[in-house]
């Protein structure tokens, strides 16, 4: 051990061969693993035991200036140099992170260095990042609430929200997992996720294929967000993702099959078909102005940014939607930041204090205003029930057909896996104008679209639009699309059936094509190919009888798509939690736990258990098209 601390002395000159002893005996009495490793997570209370004065922030920063020669563990001579770094930091004035963000070209400001972090690469120095702290502490605030207490990761919170610790606990995968199911109950079978305290390398890529391919399959964005990246706890992808996933909770109720009174919103001359294409934040927006009108109020809002910053529209509201514990005292203090502040008390009254302060309320910060809304609408939407009367038909048509919900929510899903812009929220309506189809269609056949020729500058004439579907309807026929009868104004006018027929052929198309490069032979993967392969895998992996076709009633159970899954990594099923699939229960159960395995094994999947119990044809092409394609890779 003195010839190890002699070297570990030479090599870090700022330590004393003393010092290093002292360090060595420390770190000697953690719980280390079998090969003498600390696991990360443990890192700031072991260094805290010989440097008491350290913030979670410094000992992080000074991590990520070492290579770990283990993923997510740290050995003895990497825990030297980590405090070899903190005490250099010491000595040259600080550790640099402060000066060199302030020294940042993007910031121009004390104030705006308050709000942000700026994260440069180690390994690129011309790269940066930046991320909001007020949002990453309410984010951490908001993990806190609602895991508290999970019998899997309880015991790793509260996360410090004044710290970057939310993305190093977010690595695994299971936190992010766990957000995913709180904002959208039943996503993921957690069955399926490595839990434990000690997780290796392989096993938390595993829980964050799962965490990434549900995230998509809830409507996250995550283009250019790998497994790798989480692992590595990349700030500003984690922040992001964690914020859209926040996001998809807080406006999941703003629907009108679970609030039918929201048909109240709806404007004069408005048909409901128009006011379903709203996205939720703006209808979110329909229902602040909504009671801001029954109030009797002068103003109305527009966003969550600058028509929010006095409060005055934030008082008024709370006072129309509790006014026994909201009064409007607030409008009467002329200081922002106090009336903010006032404003946020009646909102504490009513159990309603979340997502802003005082200064992100002034600042004007849209992502936490927004959250504050949604909250607010959660708990006290404050809609009149709607009367019995034949005055809403429309409304009861819409609620009891719709038939083409979830395979319209499937395709525009995929859609938007393609990183189409805009983001695709209303399948039948964002297609309307042909742009997104044809971005879709360069895409899976690349060069295929002549870009000169296609009318881009929204909002497009409708003449232009066809237009644009014309295009489309043509790109499809060329690649042997059936289209008969259908012409570009069909997709125009958002007829659901034909809409549905093309964007499936598309989907197809991306399906076939990405199986046909991946084979040896580079030639074209039929539907019958694909229930080949099925069969063969499944024999392999457990005791279901072979399907003739995807519409074949056997699949109901789950039973041969979870033999599929072991087949290809056998195991990967416990049979324990495989139920007979008799009844209809039995077989939610398994077809809940298949999609959940297949994501894990880094499939992407946007069907749903009721597809499969249902034999929805196009959509388990879909699944085992996804299981090929990862299996061939």
């Amino acid at each position: 051990m003195a010839n190890d601390s002699l070297w570990l002395a030479k090599k870090y000159p700022v330590l004393k061969p003393w010092d290093i002893d002292t360090l060595v005996q420390e770190f000697q009495r953690q719980d280390l693993d079998a090969n003498k490793g600390l696991p990360q997570r443990k890192l700031f209370d072991a260094v805290k035991l010989v440097e008491p004065q350290r913030e979670y922030d410094e000992v992080r920063n000074a991590l990520k200036k070492i290579s770990l020669s283990r993923p997510d563990m740290v050995d003895q001579d990497e825990f030297v140099e980590v405090i070899a770094i903190l005490r250099q930091g010491d000595k040259s004035g600080g550790s640099g992170v402060g000066n060199a963000a302030r020294a940042f070209e993007g910031i121009t400001s004390e104030r705006a260095y308050e709000r942000r972090t700026i994260l440069k690469s180690e390994q690129n120095t011309s790269s940066a990042h930046t991320i909001n702290e007020d949002e990453r502490e309410e984010f951490t605030n908001h993990i806190n609430l609602a895991l508290a207490g999970d019998s899997d990761i309880g015991y790793r919170l509260p996360i410090n929200p004044h710290t970057m610790q939310l993305f190093d606990e977010a690595r695994d995968g299971l936190i992010l997992s766990k957000l995913i199911n709180y904002s959208m109950p039943d996503t993921i079978d957690e069955r399926v996720l490595n839990r434990g305290k000690r997780l290796s390398p392989f096993q938390i890529t595993e829980n964050n294929n799962v965490a990434i391919n549900s995230a998509k399959a809830i409507g996250c964005s995550v283009v250019n967000i790998g497994s790798q990246d989480l692992a590595e706890g990349r700030e500003h992808l984690v922040l992001g993702l964690v914020w859209q996933i926040i996001k998809k909770g807080l406006l999941a109720n703003i629907n009108i099959k679970l609030h039918p009174e929201l048909y109240r919103l709806l404007e004069d001359g408005e048909t409901l078909e128009d006011f379903l294409k709203l996205p939720p934040d703006m209808i979110l927006l329909r229902w602040f102005n909504y009671h801001l009108a029954a109030a009797g109020w002068h103003r109305r809002v527009s966003n969550f940014s600058s028509d929010i910053k006095d409060s005055e529209n934030y008082t008024v509201l709370l006072s129309q939607l509790v006014p026994t514990e909201c009064t409007r005292a607030p409008l009467h203090e002329r200081d922002l930041g106090e009336r903010a502040e006032q404003m946020l008390q009646n909102a504490d009254r009513i159990g309603c204090r979340r997502y802003v302060s005082p200064k992100t309320v002034v600042n004007g910060n849209p992502k936490l205003n927004l959250a504050f809304v949604a909250h607010l609408f959660n708990t006290h939407p404050c809609l009149e029930p709607l009367e019995d009367t034949g005055e809403h038909a429309e409304l009861d048509d819409y609620l009891f057909h719709d038939q083409y919900d979830r395979e319209a929510r499937a395709f525009a899903l995929w859609l938007n896996s393609l990183n189409v812009d805009p983001f695709v929220n209303y399948l039948f309506e964002d297609i309307k104008d042909g742009i997104v189809l044809l971005q879709a269609f360069d895409t899976i056949f690349p060069g295929s679209v002549n870009w000169k020729k296609v009318n881009t500058r929204r909002p497009l004439m409708r003449f232009k639009q066809i237009e644009n579907t014309n295009m489309a309807v043509d790109l499809g026929q060329a690649h042997n699309f059936s289209l008969v009868g259908i012409q570009g104004a069909d997709l125009t006018d958002g007829v659901p059936t034909l809409v549905l027929a093309v964007v499936w052929q598309l989907m197809r198309a991306n399906i076939l094509q990405t199986l046909a490069s991946l084979s040896s032979h580079g030639q074209r993967v039929t539907d019958q190919d694909m229930v080949q392969w099925a069969n063969r895998v499944a024999q392999t992996g457990g005791q279901a009888q072979p399907i003739r076709s995807f519409s074949d009633p056997a699949l109901a159970s789950g039973r041969f798509l979870l033999d599929v899954l072991n087949g290809m990594k056998p195991g990967v099923v416990d049979p324990q939690l495989v139920t007979p699939g008799r009844s209809d229960e039995d077989m939610k159960q398994n077809a809940k736990y298949a999609i959940s395995i297949a994501r894990k094994l880094g499939a992407t999947i946007f069907l749903l258990p009721e597809d499969i119990v249902e034999v929805k044809p196009k959509m388990i092409l879909t699944f085992i098209g996804s299981l090929m394609a990862i299996h061939h890779t």
